[in-house]
């Protein structure tokens, strides 16, 4: 079937996320109320990408941005190339800190593609879309939340990535705390061992279990769910800061894990009144996203171009 393209413009709004969230590693995530919007339309042209906000003089203008190049590779599946593209990109998601700023990308141009194409969400449904984004991506664990909203729980079979979204309990009020400096994923990945010991891997297990049950349904029992002994300790000593800032929290009784790969620290209950993180930081306090990614027709507007105007609570 050949590809027919919408003649108007298309927008998305995309939320961060948290992956991990402990002891849910590379399956368990979070959207949160943090969010870039992206716009884009087929032209007659070449490929030009303005940014405003978050990596602003920073990333790509041309094909090598993430959102074309997730955009090209939807376009592909579905069958056929626009001869050019116009994108406008208003983030918020801090870049590489640990808030899903590479997934929100690859989710937005994955959902922009469908839409520019006649019956694209019919030739390529939401369960198609998390594969090809996970496939991009590498990983399922912040595309599913990024894409369906709430709580996520990814897995990848031999056909792709699965998710499922469960319903998050009264009483979780996500707080981040989002350093100055930056952190790679592919460093931090690098950081963990080949093996971890049975008795770690036993009890990393268990308390994923339960942070489910948490999440869902027992708030209280978040500070022993999110304990984790497969990876935030091993990626302690790149991070200081922020696993000191962790052990902190948690130490104050508030149940906090390395958002991601760091180093943002999330925390799913607000810090103790004149509680001092200890680094040079950002707080904000995010509701949880419920919607996911959201396509809709036409050009961003004004509020959508506000690059601060993000939903956040400080």
């Amino acid at each position: 079937m050949p590809t027919t393209f919408e003649t108007g413009p298309v927008r998305v709004r995309v939320p961060a996320t948290s992956a991990n969230l402990g002891p849910g590693f590379d399956a368990l995530g979070l959207a949160l109320g943090l969010h870039d919007d992206v716009s884009a339309e087929v032209t007659t042209g070449d490929v030009r990408v303005a940014v405003t906000g978050q990596g602003a003089g920073e990333l790509p203008a041309d094909d090598r941005h993430l959102v074309v190049r997730a955009m090209r590779a939807t376009f592909e599946v579905l069958g056929g190339q626009p001869p050019g593209l116009s994108v406008e990109c208003v983030n918020r998601i801090p870049q590489a800190r640990g808030l899903g700023s590479s997934s929100a990308a690859i989710v937005a141009g994955v959902q922009l593609a469908r839409a520019l194409v006649v019956d694209g969400t019919r030739r390529m449904d939401d369960a198609a879309a998390l594969r090809l984004a996970a496939e991009i991506e590498g990983h399922p664990d912040n595309v599913a939340p990024c894409l369906l909203g709430g709580f996520t729980v990814a897995w990848t079979e031999e056909s792709g990535a699965r998710a499922v979204t469960l319903p998050v309990a009264g009483g979780v009020r996500p707080t981040v705390f989002v350093p100055v400096e930056r952190g790679l994923t592919a460093e931090a990945r690098a950081a963990l061992p080949g093996s971890v010991p049975h008795a770690d891997a036993a009890l990393t297990a268990g308390r994923a279990a339960l942070l489910v049950h948490a999440l869902t349904s027992e708030p209280a029992l978040l500070l022993p769910a999110t304990v984790d002994r497969l990876h935030q300790h091993y990626r302690a000593a790149g991070m200081p800061g922020t696993y000191a800032l962790v052990t902190a929290l948690r130490a104050a009784g508030v149940p906090a894990v390395v958002s991601g790969a760091g180093p943002t620290v999330l925390a799913f209950t607000e810090p103790p009144e004149g509680f001092e993180p200890g680094m040079d930081c950002q707080i904000w306090r995010l509701p949880i996203d419920v919607s996911g990614a959201l396509v809709s027709r036409g050009r961003l507007g004004h509020a959508e171009r506000d690059p601060v105007a993000a939903g956040r609570k400080s």
